[in-house]
C-alpha cells in the first residue's frame, strides 16, 4: 500500500508526464498547420527543387536546395576533418597510450566536447576564415571550408569516445 506522500509523488510525475505529451502534440500541431498554409503559398516541387532563398526580399523564393546542399558540404567536411583524427586518438588512447597520458588526455576532450557552438562557430568566423584568407584570397567571409574545419574540431570528440567504446 502507497503511503500518501508516495501517491502525490506519483501522481505529479503522473501530471508532468502528461503535460510533456500535450506540449509534443501541440508543437506537432503547430508545425502542421503552419506547414499547410506555407505550402498552399509554395509548391512543394518548387520548394524542394529551386535554387534561391530569398524570403525577405520583394519578389520570395524558397527554394531550400542551397541549404541543403550547404549543410551536405559542411558535413562533409567536417567528416573529412574528424573522422581520421578521432579514430586516431580512439585507437591510440585504447592500444598504445600509457595511464597517465590517457588520464591526461581524456579530460581535455571532453572539456573540448563542452564548448558551446557558439563560441566554435565565433572561432570560425573570427580567427579560422582570416587565416583561409590568407591562403585563398578571393575566399568570402561566410564559407563552407572554414564552418567545416571546425566543426570536424567540434565533433572529435565525439567520434574518439564512441569508436573508443567500440574498441
Amino acid at each position: 500500500m502507497l503511503s500518501l506522500k508516495e501517491r502525490l509523488i506519483e501522481g505529479f510525475l503522473f501530471i508532468c508526464s502528461f503535460l510533456t505529451i500535450l506540449i509534443t502534440l501541440g508543437i506537432i500541431l503547430i508545425l502542421a498547420s503552419e506547414s499547410i498554409q506555407f505550402f498552399a503559398q509554395v509548391s512543394i516541387w518548387e520548394f524542394f527543387t529551386e535554387t534561391e532563398w530569398t524570403p525577405l526580399f520583394a519578389s520570395k523564393k524558397f527554394g531550400i536546395l542551397p541549404l541543403v546542399t550547404g549543410t551536405l558540404l559542411v558535413t562533409f567536411i567536417a567528416i573529412l576533418v574528424a573522422l581520421p583524427l578521432g579514430l586516431t586518438i580512439a585507437v591510440y588512447l585504447n592500444e598504445y597510450a600509457n595511464q597517465k597520458f590517457t588520464a591526461v588526455v581524456k579530460p581535455l576532450l571532453e572539456i573540448l566536447a563542452a564548448i558551446p557552438t557558439v563560441v566554435y562557430g565565433f572561432f570560425a568566423l573570427t580567427f579560422v576564415t582570416p587565416l583561409l584568407q590568407r591562403f585563398i584570397p578571393n575566399m568570402s567571409g561566410f564559407n563552407a571550408l572554414s564552418a567545416g574545419l571546425v566543426m570536424g574540431v567540434m565533433i572529435i570528440p565525439y567520434i574518439s569516445s564512441l569508436s573508443e567504446d567500440a574498441l
